[in-house]
């Protein structure tokens, strides 16, 4: 496999007989010091995650056509001892989005579809509903359908194989959330009827046109989408936390997250997408903007889109059965970051952001370099309460022993390790994943607020 491994070391620095130009060499000399400083340190980040097994995957980080870190960590297969290596194959759960969002941009440059056109244009049994639903609010996640996964009946409705008409089926009576366009809301619905509408206007699947029009020419030749009966060479087997150690994931059919979420990939391969999309291979200048423009909640098409320290961070995560993965790009920068993990859990978007702040020149503390402070249980009682994160999602803070817990909606509750007060605003950190908590007085002593520092984002929330 094509891994890009060009490095610019020059042959002066390989002792291949040249001339030393004044200034030069040293220079040379103290940039591939630095990059190689860099490059032991997002191993160190990598390293970090792995005790007790919390994280398993492969990671690869590339800026320009500098190959900082390309490597696996833990085991692919448990049981046959078998690790994970770049060569790994992983389900890459929603990263899939993105690429039915770029078929749907193809086929608009095929003048077969607009973006802009109701969905009931292209599927005449749309029901009533939908009648002001766009694709586009479709590519962005403004349509108002509910989003599938979150059905009381999914799980066991997904163990079986279904066809495309049936995903569709099962939300096309249901009342939308909120009138089309109105908000944001994350819907795995909206990227299945993508994926009939793709169908419907090319006459084509949507696995023979995700080969014709992505693989095939990108050359990712260890990319395709998945389905149940694929024997697939080095694939990874997925594993979830439970309270006695890893276990195997459970699976629904793949036929079920289809074109939301059931593509199969390496990071090199991942590489290669980044590279064909972004050096303009894939989409027109016009498509890929229309792609890469921040629409509401900062999604475009597919991916989202946020700024820090000055870039555009161009970025979306995957979740799957067995499986989380995050894939990151800066533009300007030309940096790639690929976590692909065979461990449910949030590692991979927080190890992502750590890694992008390294290859950024950011001061990035581990878990391990972190010291804890002592705290009574009087002090930490005042940290007792409810804080919004997002509209519906909390972070519920108890005192458990002689420590404080933070709790998510609808997760298990984490230790948190004190760190003392930093100007004013006592911090804790959450080693499983990688985040800190900054609390914020008021005048009186109390803490109305607090800001959640995670993955390179820093996100404030009120106490309820």
């Amino acid at each position: 496999m094509e891994r890009f491994l060009v490095r610019a070391l020059g042959l002066c620095l390989l002792g291949v007989g040249c001339g030393v130009i004044p200034g030069v060499a040293q220079s040379v000399t103290e940039d591939h010091e630095k990059t190689g400083a860099v490059e032991a340190r997002l191993d160190e980040v990598a390293k970090s995650y792995t005790p007790g097994n919390a994280f398993m995957g492969s990671v690869l980080v590339v800026q320009g056509e500098n190959v900082l870190l390309d490597k696996g960590y833990g085991m692919a297969s448990l049981e046959w001892g078998i690790a994970n290596s770049p060569d790994t194959k992983f389900r890459l759960g929603s990263l899939t989005k993105q690429f039915t969002a770029t078929l749907v941009l193809l086929l608009q440059q095929d003048g077969k579809l607009n973006v802009a056109d109701p969905v009931s244009k292209y599927l005449a049994d749309a029901p009533m509903s939908w009648e002001k639903i766009t694709l586009a609010n479709l590519l962005g996640h403004t349509s108002g359908i509910p989003n599938f996964t979150n059905d009381k009946d999914f799980g066991k409705w997904s163990a079986n194989a279904h066809t495309p008409a049936e995903l569709i089926a099962f939300v096309r009576d249901k009342p939308l959330d909120f009138e089309s366009g109105a908000k944001f809301d994350y819907s795995n619905s909206n990227f299945e009827v993508l994926g009939v509408v793709i169908e419907k206007v090319s006459g084509k699947a949507y696995r023979q046109l995700l080969r014709e029009r992505i693989f095939e020419p990108l050359g990712m030749k260890d990319t395709g989408l998945d389905d149940d009966e694929l024997i697939l060479p080095k694939r990874a087997q997925g594993y979830s936390p439970s309270p006695s150690g890893l276990q195997v994931a459970r699976s629904e059919s793949m036929s079920v997250p289809w074109a939301a979420g059931s593509m199969y990939s390496t990071t090199g391969d991942l590489l290669k997408w980044e590279r064909g999309l972004f050096g303009g291979k894939v989409l027109s200048d016009a498509s890929l903007k229309a792609m890469t423009t921040p629409g509401k909640g900062g999604y475009g098409f597919g991916i989202g889109i946020e700024p820090k320290d000055g870039y555009r961070v161009i970025s979306h995560g995957g979740g799957i059965e067995g499986f989380n993965t995050e894939l990151t790009y800066v533009p300007e920068k030309q940096i790639t970051v690929v976590v692909l993990a065979n461990v449910n859990g949030v590692v991979p978007g927080a190890m992502a952001g750590q890694l992008l702040d390294v290859t950024l020149g950011k001061k990035v503390t581990l878990a391990t370099e972190r010291k804890e402070v002592a705290a009574t249980k009087a002090e930490l009682a005042k940290f007792v309460g409810v804080y919004e994160v997002a509209p519906e999602f909390s972070l519920t803070f108890v005192v458990e022993g002689d420590g404080l817990t933070a709790q998510g909606t609808g997760q298990k509750a984490l230790p948190l390790v004190f760190l003392g007060v930093q100007d004013g605003h006592p911090r804790f950190f959450s080693a499983q994943v990688s985040a800190e908590i900054e609390f914020v007085p008021d005048g009186s002593g109390a803490f109305p607020s607090r800001v959640l520092h995670q993955g390179g984002r820093d996100v404030p929330g009120k106490r309820k």
